[in-house]
């Protein structure tokens, strides 16, 4: 009797053994596959970016389309990713024995409430959808984002990421960006002003630079940064103490600030060469044309005098001080 009883629950017990390493087989393949998926996707995007590029930009590498390319294939890549190990979870699940209905039907109900209670991320998910199709703004763009500037990072679907200057990283919600000014979207332009003294003359100063933006654009590697000629925009104003003339070039987008860091140096040496004045702030008295200059020469012993004056001032008023401090004291003893 023992023996027919230990014998039933054997082949009742293979079955159920059989079915959960049935199981667990396909749980591992779910896994597998769904790894599987993900790293073809990681390694497959960035290819067939490369080739989309390549056949849509026929006369050379276009840095614009690269940029976008790049900042639509990196949120594709992280979509998708996303979506494969959600699906991949509920299979698992489903292996495991759990009824999937409710979960569904569950996730159903806390969609719809999230949907209603966090409604700044629904924004900031549209918003960054939107920031992607009208190509806005790419990763490596140079941008000021509510006011703050820096190099765009990373482009999601909710946030998007800036490093300044100081390596300081600035995330913004993708909802919560009111203005936004791309610096570097197909080209820049370096916009620089000099200030000269108003005895120079200003067409002199303005051939002087013109011919310093001419020798940039033929040597290496600024002229692969420069896209056209120097642009005179003329005498912009006069001011307190000197002439300001105003220029701009043309330029790579990004590269506006190294081809300006270089005219500068070149125009600040090149203007000491020729003696062309760069003025500071100062003030001159003028006297107009009736007042001729007059010299002012004291002899030694009327620069003394004017010392002991001066002393003999400066020690009245110490003594008219002392006082007044002393009236005070004696005012408020008595009250």
């Amino acid at each position: 009797m023992l023996d027919s009883l230990q014998t039933f629950q054997m082949k009742s017990l293979v079955p159920s053994l059989y079915e959960a390493g049935f199981h667990a087989v396909r749980i591992a393949v779910i896994l597998g596959f769904s790894y599987v998926a993900t790293r073809l996707i990681v390694r497959s995007v960035p290819s067939i970016r490369k080739r989309i590029v390549r056949r849509m930009t026929r006369n050379g590498a276009n840095v614009e389309l690269e940029k976008r390319a790049s900042t639509i294939g990196g949120v594709f890549r992280k979509t998708v990713s996303a979506v494969i190990w959600v699906i991949a979870v509920i299979m698992v699940l489903r292996e495991a024995g759990f009824d999937i209905a409710p979960i569904l039907a569950g996730a159903g109900v806390v969609g719809l409430a999230v949907g209603f209670g966090a409604q700044n991320l629904v924004r900031d998910v549209i918003s960054g959808v939107f920031l992607l199709l009208e190509d806005q703004i790419r990763v490596n763009d140079v941008a000021i984002i509510n006011g703050t500037g820096g190099l765009v990072e990373q482009i999601n679907l909710r946030t998007t990421v800036l490093r300044s200057l100081d390596g300081t990283v600035y995330v913004f919600p993708n909802g919560s960006i009111t203005t936004l000014a791309n610096m570097t979207h197909g080209y820049s332009y370096y916009m620089f002003d000099i200030g000269v003294a108003y005895k120079e003359d200003t067409d002199r100063v303005v051939e002087v630079v013109k011919k310093l933006a001419d020798d940039l654009m033929q040597e290496e590697p600024y002229k692969n940064y420069i896209l056209e000629a120097l642009e005179v925009l003329g005498v912009d104003k006069f001011a307190d103490s000197a002439v300001i003339i105003k220029f701009r070039i043309k330029t790579m987008p990004i590269q506006q600030w190294v081809v300006g860091r270089e005219m500068n140096r070149r125009i600040k040496k090149q203007f000491d060469r020729l003696g062309i004045e760069i003025p500071f702030p100062h003030m001159s008295v003028y006297f107009g044309e009736a007042s001729k200059p007059f010299a002012l020469n004291l002899p030694r012993n009327d620069r003394e005098q004017l010392k002991a004056a001066i002393r003999e001032v400066l020690s009245e008023q110490y003594r008219e001080d002392e006082s007044q401090d002393s009236a005070k004291q004696v005012d408020r003893r008595a009250s």
